[in-house]
């Protein structure tokens, strides 16, 4: 069983930083593309930004592109998400989740095999 748990969430001013984490256990973390997602209170839950299992390929949803920077460490089975200027439409629940059958993920949730509890970013205005 893989087990996801972020961390890193927190309430932050608009134009502020913070980085997320995610930490895999139970797998091997270099079979896996991993993703971030994201819930906004009564929305449906959106892709945010995707790594390849080498963590050699990124992309982002258009929202956050030139914002958001994802990446990977395989050696510590770790993902993150440095989130930078953030603006109060980022206030959400963040998601991680890993993709076992495709080599460089994909922004369909439904694909992702497994997910985390999440973690709440609050952005103030």
């Amino acid at each position: 069983q893989v087990d996801l748990v972020e961390s890193g969430g927190g309430l932050v001013q608009a134009g502020g930083s913070l980085r997320l984490s995610c930490a895999a256990s139970g797998c091997t973390f270099t079979d896996y593309a991993m993703a971030w997602f994201r819930q906004a209170p009564g929305k449906e839950r959106e892709f945010v930004a995707a790594i390849s299992r080498t963590g050699l390929s990124t992309y982002y949803t258009d929202a956050v592109r030139g914002r958001f920077i994802i990446s990977k460490d395989n050696a510590r089975g770790a993902l993150f998400l440095q989130i930078n200027n953030l603006k109060p439409e980022d206030t959400a629940i963040y998601y991680c989740a890993a993709d076992k059958d495709r080599p460089y993920g994909t922004s369909k949730s439904d694909e992702y095999d497994y997910w985390g509890q999440g973690t709440q970013v609050t952005v103030s205005s």
